[in-house]
């Protein structure tokens, strides 16, 4: 029985389709199934029913679901039980929302690069949530604190935020203002209900999920939005607009399994992040 056939079988178990977990494991759908297939014969069992919505488990697979799961937890501790007996060589996986990825510590990570020259970093900028017990990352930025239990949790700074436009709106009555801001799928977070009271019920000529799109729309003149004071402090073309006291700022959280705490590479990485989003608190 070869392992990472256990493996497939497991992230098909959970995802029911062959693209899901042809996704997740970065191959072809038909080399899920081939490996599945490869699996059901050494066992001699039916795991799946191959339905047109879907691949459901059997009787014989959900039993064999769950210790599957077992075996990957224990192949999962074993490889951060690895990272933490490792030297400073090697990969950093760092999740983070996709705007302060990029804008942030992208860039202030490569002016520093000589601090971690040994070491290879995979930053990925994503929305969700990375599920760090399962090895999608070493380390999290977080936006919110984690309630996950388990977990390493370290308050690191502080994301400002303030009211920007172009200076063309400045010039105009307040009555005449537009605004950008985010769409209903994030109305509910601080900054979009600060932006909404600013608004007093004037219009949003455009809404977003995507904070790049918001600042790309008030640059162009479009309407005033909120923004993170560092995403603005480099864009020449926006102001920002006095007279309004600034939302509260959100706290930024580093967050990490607590097998990788002691990993010299993981450990350094952690205080540089920490150094970077401190000092950018301190400043914008």
């Amino acid at each position: 029985m070869q392992w990472d056939d256990v493996r497939y079988f497991l992230i098909l178990s959970r995802t029911e389709s062959l693209s899901g977990a042809a996704r997740q494991l970065r191959v072809e759908h038909s080399t899920v199934a081939r490996r599945v297939d490869a699996l059901e014969q050494t066992l001699g069992l039916r795991l799946f029913e191959r339905l047109p919505r879907g691949w459901t488990l059997t009787a014989e697979g959900q039993a064999l679901a769950a210790r599957a799961t077992r075996l990957d937890d224990e192949a999962l501790a074993f490889a951060r039980a690895a990272v933490g007996a490792s030297a400073f060589e090697g990969t950093v996986r760092i999740s983070a929302p996709p705007v302060p990825a990029s804008h942030l510590l992208v860039p202030s990570l490569a002016k520093r690069q000589s601090e971690w020259r040994d070491i290879n970093l995979d930053v990925v900028g994503e929305s969700r949530e990375a599920n760090l017990a399962r090895g999608e990352a070493d380390i999290a930025i977080r936006m919110s604190r984690p309630t996950a239990p388990g977990l390493v949790v370290r308050r690191v700074g502080r994301m400002r935020y303030g009211l920007y436009g172009t200076p063309q709106w400045l010039s105009r009555p307040e009555a005449d203002w537009r605004f950008v801001g985010y769409d209903d799928s994030l109305r509910a977070v601080p900054q979009q209900r600060w932006l909404e009271q600013v608004a007093q019920g004037r219009p949003f000529v455009l809404r977003s999920n995507d904070l790049t799109s918001l600042l790309h729309a008030a640059r162009s003149g479009l309407g005033i939005t909120i923004l993170p004071r560092f995403l603005a402090a480099d864009t020449s073309e926006l102001m920002a607009i006095p007279d309004h006291d600034e939302p509260a700022p959100r706290t930024i959280w580093l967050v990490m399994h607590p097998d990788l705490k002691r990993a010299p590479r993981i450990r350094l990485i952690t205080d540089l992040l920490a150094y970077i989003l401190k000092d950018t608190s301190a400043t914008c």
